[in-house]
Order: structure tokens, then C-alpha cells, then sequence
């Protein structure tokens, strides 16, 4: 097993993997906490109109999904602050009209299955070194944004009271949207558009059933996410199955697992 990451491709497939498990395992725990678990889904099948029109004009898909991934979540979040419509109507909005851009895009193209199959269901054996490195670069901007940990912490947990502290608490959200949106893209290599939704909700909400802080269920999801992909990427080598799959399977296990072992 030890020799299979003497590869190239294997190396480049854990490096990635990693590097968007720590990133969506660590923004997991702020929409785990804020209940916007459809976030997600609504950010990666936006993403799916980005590579959908991508593989329609022949340039680079995600380059494409990048700005289509960041204005739909700098919509949805617009619509939840400035109307009376709840987050999850806001992203079902977004939703269903991504993925009717991104069937009318792939219909209007030719021989586009293998493509299309490949974002939608992840091939992380494929990543790139170009792909490494942006996904170096998002980390690199995640990081850029832990001093504004604990004023996210704090309006996640009161909203009202941050903003009577003027804190710029609306701002915040925004950036804490596109963020999610960037990660969300940098993670469809690895994971692909159907499961990015999982690999961002599952280690946090596994964290969430076992810590007892805040801080504590940041850390503890990050640590899953990391384990979950390592040990996903292992088990999908050895019984030759699909890499994406087996990680958000693991991390399923791991969320079994720990039911019975929830704080009071």
C-alpha cells in the first residue's frame, strides 16, 4: 500500500485531497452551526452551470464555474439579507436555475459524457499539478482568513448581539460565502459536483455530535475530514472503487460511529 504513494498521480491525488479536506472541514463547522447545510448542494450545482458552459466554449471548466460558483453566493446571500425570504428559498432559487443553465449548456455540445462525468462525479487520479497549485493558493487565502475566526464564531452563535458590538457582521457573511463558493470549486476535482455537499457537512456535523466548544468542533472536524480522506483514499486503492465515493463513505462511517458517543 506504501508503494502505491510512491506515484505521482497517487501523491498528487492525497495532496489535493487533503488540501480540500482541510479547507471544507474547516468552513464545515460554520454551516453546520448556521444551519445552511443546502448551501452546499445549492454552490456545487451552481458550479454545474460554470463547467457546464465551460465544456460548451472548449476553455478550462472551472475557470468558468469559479466567478459562476462566487455570484451565486454572493446572491443567495444577498437575498437572505435584504429580503424576508429564508436562506434555504434563496438557494433553491439558485439551485434549480444552475443546473437548467447547465443542461441547456450540455445540450447544446456534442460528445461532452466522459467530460461532463468527470466534474460531476469527481476523478481526484486526474488531478493536475496546476490543479495542486490553486488548490495551494485557495489554502492559502483560507488561512488568510483565521483572525476572522472568532467574529464568525460569535455571529453564528448571536447574530443580534455582534452587530449591537459593530461588529460588520453582514460583510462577514459575504466573505465568509465566496469563500465557501472558492473552496467549493477547488474541491470538484476530488470529490466531484453530487458529493461536495457531503464532504462539507459531514466531518462538521460529526464534530459537532462529540465537542464540547466551538473551537473544539473546528479542530475535531478538521482532524476528521483529514483522517476521512486519507483512509478513503487508501481503502478506494486497495478495492479499486471510485476515490470520491469511499472518502464521503468514511466519513459517514466515522458519523455512525460517533451517535452513540454524543455529549449530553
Amino acid at each position: 500500500m506504501i508503494e502505491a504513494f510512491s506515484l505521482p498521480f497517487m501523491q498528487r491525488a492525497l495532496l489535493a485531497g487533503l488540501l480540500a479536506g482541510l479547507m471544507a472541514s474547516y468552513l464545515g463547522v460554520f454551516i453546520v452551526q448556521r444551519r445552511l447545510a443546502f448551501l452546499g448542494a445549492g454552490l456545487a450545482h451552481s458550479a454545474f452551470g460554470g463547467v457546464a458552459l465551460g465544456l460548451l466554449l472548449g476553455v478550462e471548466p472551472l475557470a468558468i464555474a469559479l466567478p459562476f460558483t462566487v455570484l451565486a453566493a454572493i446572491g443567495i446571500t444577498w437575498i437572505r439579507q435584504h429580503t424576508q425570504l429564508g436562506g434555504d428559498t434563496a438557494v433553491g432559487i439558485f439551485f434549480a436555475v444552475a443546473m437548467a443553465m447547465g443542461i441547456i449548456f450540455l445540450s447544446l455540445k456534442q460528445d461532452y459524457t466522459t467530460e461532463a462525468f468527470s466534474y460531476l462525479f469527481g476523478s481526484i487520479l486526474a488531478v493536475t499539478s496546476t490543479d495542486l497549485a490553486a488548490a495551494a493558493i485557495v489554502m492559502l487565502i483560507v488561512a488568510a482568513t483565521l483572525p476572522l475566526w472568532s467574529r464568525w464564531a460569535y455571529s453564528t452563535f448571536d447574530n443580534e448581539l455582534a452587530e449591537a458590538d459593530h461588529l460588520t457582521t453582514r460583510r462577514d457573511d459575504y466573505i465568509l460565502s465566496i469563500l465557501i463558493a472558492v473552496v467549493v470549486v477547488t474541491a470538484v476535482k476530488v470529490l466531484g459536483i453530487v458529493l461536495i455537499a457531503a464532504f462539507l457537512v459531514i466531518p462538521a456535523a460529526t464534530a459537532r455530535l462529540l465537542a464540547r466548544t466551538f473551537f473544539g468542533m473546528t479542530v475535531l472536524s478538521i482532524l476528521i475530514g483529514v483522517l476521512s480522506t486519507i483512509t478513503g483514499l487508501m481503502a478506494s486503492f486497495l478495492l479499486d472503487v471510485p476515490s470520491g465515493a469511499t472518502i464521503i463513505l468514511v466519513e459517514a462511517l466515522l458519523f455512525l460511529v460517533a451517535l452513540p458517543f454524543q455529549r449530553a
